[in-house]
């Protein structure tokens, strides 16, 4: 419950609106015990002379009331009799048909009214839920989604906000309604025969217990539907972004056979759960018919034997226990569903509640600019306390307008080192400095707020070359786009495009070439003019012919900026103010390019001899 009472928490800003759903709920349920009690005196009038003429029964006085409570009942009901059978019997039937048709249209009136109000909380609760579980996307660091599949959290904001949604539709219309229901058709049950009444609901807690039973099991197979959901999310997410992959190695086969594994996985939970959730109603049915039969036989006994209830009263009795029933049933399947929500909004606040990146301290300054370097102290790290570390003992300083490259073997930390200076992620031992500041002591948005970076996988959003290029900036100068994009050398291709600027350049930006991406990339970082720019194999995955235009425009964007580049291509090493030769997450080697290569039984002179020879 804990978890679903922080779900109901998201109901606090709708109180009004919940306010006026419960008022109209409690009017729906008097007037629906309303209509139902009124076939008492309906029975009395078809059957009867009249009620002030019936023959007189044997009365179920409560004894155990005060007399106050009893005298305003007797007066209640000599109110209604004088107006109900003043007149004919004709005249009787008429005013009970009005009251019947009354109380049912006003009824169904309250009934829309509740809906509607409640409703409006419903989906108000489903969007902050998933506007918070997105928002926090955005908070948390690299880290988590190096460790989470992009299909699973997908599946939680979408697929297990809308198992939260149904359940907290039903249970707030099912948990304010029903227990009201219940209350009036109980009162009027026991207002006719308190005996019959308790004898009723001897077996209720029987009920209960196994209700609650199924709905334990419930939950823990909700979890797994959860999950199971969220894998064959990615499988799907994982397959299509792969596509290329696929069809090139032929195995759309093995693909098949592995979506339709999971689906039968999926499709086995799916029916022991709702073997599960299907037991629940016919349970309550069969143990509430149960006391239905019990309570005719007595109540039977009570008209024929003892004569202390009309028969009009038995059969409005029996129809009031009859009308518990279905709120029973109701109840039973809420408790039902907030079982299966509880398991999915578990899903969905492990994100929100998941650490995010480190929170801006008080005390934290803004980097206005950078003045005069940016220094490595010792810098150590790893992605798992217990793991390994990716860089050791990493000691330079960057000179404000230097160009650092960094090269090394694969998998020696270089992507690394360049994601700790934007803090993708924070340093296990020693630190970071700008001006002699620990980055970890500025502002995180304007620490990136000076950086600009362009990698190997370009990344475009779905929307228009001009979006793409002013991300995120709104109304922004379209001659100052068309300068960067120039700048880039993009801006000759983006006009043979059928809609120019306006060209939508598909899923991350799949309309486009590799060279192509790259350069609206490297706009989109011209445009955002930063001091410092990170390079991370910018141009490794490219043609000669693209490579030119790319390396032509990236060397426009170091002109009078602190740059970092991994580098694998001769004409930016050259250019370079130092080089690292990272290995193993250690600097074996530094130097310009011309003093590494002086050392010809160094690591950077057989790199060279190697990759860059036929270039040089």
């Amino acid at each position: 419950m804990k978890t679903y009472l922080r779900i109901l928490s998201y109901a606090k800003p709708y109180k009004k609106f919940l306010a006026l759903s419960i008022m109209f709920t409690m009017f729906y349920a008097l007037l629906n015990g309303l209509a139902i009690y009124l076939t008492i005196p309906l029975l009395d009038t078809l059957f009867q002379e009249s009620a002030r003429q019936a023959e007189p029964v044997k009365t179920t006085t409560f004894v155990f009331l005060p007399q106050w409570v009893l005298s305003i009942k007797d007066s209640l009901v000599k109110v209604f009799n004088d107006f109900v059978f003043a007149g004919t019997k004709i005249d009787a039937l008429v005013r009970i048909c009005v009251l019947v048709l009354s109380a049912y249209l006003l009824k169904n009136i309250f009934g829309y009214m509740q809906a509607f109000f409640l409703n409006y909380v419903e989906q108000g609760i489903m969007r902050d839920l998933r506007n918070d579980a997105y928002n926090k996307l955005h908070n948390l660091p690299l880290g988590y989604f190096k460790n989470e599949k992009t299909g699973n959290l997908i599946s939680r904001i979408i697929n297990d906000t809308n198992v939260v949604q149904a359940s907290v539709s039903a249970a707030f219309l099912n948990a304010i309604r029903e227990p009201i229901t219940i209350v009036v058709f109980l009162g009027m049950a026991f207002s006719i025969s308190w005996q019959l009444t308790l004898l009723a609901f001897i077996i209720l807690p029987f009920t209960m217990g196994i209700i609650a039973a199924i709905g334990l099991k419930l939950r823990r197979q909700s979890t797994k539907i959860q999950q199971k959901i969220a894998d064959l999310t990615s499988l799907i997410q994982e397959t299509i972004t792969g596509v290329k992959i696929v069809k090139a190695f032929t195995m759309e086969r093995y693909e098949k056979e592995k979506f339709q594994n999971e689906a039968q996985k999926f499709f086995r939970l799916m029916l022991r759960i709702t073997r599960t959730r299907n037991l629940s109603s016919p349970i309550t049915e069969v143990l509430s018919m149960i006391v239905g039969v019990v309570i005719i036989y007595y109540g039977g006994r009570f008209v024929l034997v003892d004569q202390s209830l009309k028969a009009s009263e038995f059969l409005g009795f029996l129809f009031a226990i009859f009308q518990l029933m279905p709120p029973i049933k109701e109840l039973s399947s809420v408790n039902n569903r907030i079982q299966e929500s509880s398991a999915a909004g578990d899903r969905v606040f492990e994100i929100i509640d998941a650490e995010p990146e480190p929170a801006d301290k008080e005390g934290t300054e803004q980097i206005s600019e950078l003045r005069e370097s940016i220094e490595l102290r010792d810098l150590s790290f790893k992605y798992d306390p217990d793991g390994e570390y990716i860089l050791s003992g990493i000691s330079f300083t960057v000179k404000k307008g230097e160009i650092i490259a960094l090269v090394g073997p694969s998998g020696g930390g270089k992507s690394t080192l360049v994601d700790l200076i934007p803090r993708f992620y924070d340093p296990t031992s020693g630190g970071i400095y700008i001006d002699g500041k620990d980055i970890r002591t500025l502002s995180l948005k304007s620490l990136r707020g000076k950086m600009g970076i362009v990698t190997q996988e370009t990344i475009l959003f779905n929307e228009s070359i001009r979006d793409n290029i002013a991300y995120g900036l709104k109304e922004f100068p379209f001659e100052q786009i068309v300068d960067a994009a120039k700048m880039a050398n993009a801006h000759s291709f983006i006009l043979e495009l059928p809609e120019g600027y306006d060209t939508i350049v598909g899923e991350r930006g799949v309309k486009l070439s590799g060279g192509q991406r790259q350069r609206i990339s490297i706009a989109r970082a011209l445009l955002k003019n930063p001091e410092i720019m990170i390079f991370d194999e910018a141009t490794s995955a490219l043609d000669n012919e693209s490579e030119l235009l790319v390396q032509e425009a990236i060397e426009r964007l170091m002109k009078n900026r602190t740059v970092f580049v991994i580098a694998h291509r001769l004409s930016t090493i050259r250019n370079a103010s130092r080089i690292f030769l990272i290995e193993k997450g250690r600097i074996i080697q530094s130097g310009t390019h011309d003093e590494l290569m002086e050392k010809t039984d160094g690591l950077y002179y057989r790199l060279y001899d190697m990759q860059f020879k036929d270039e040089a």
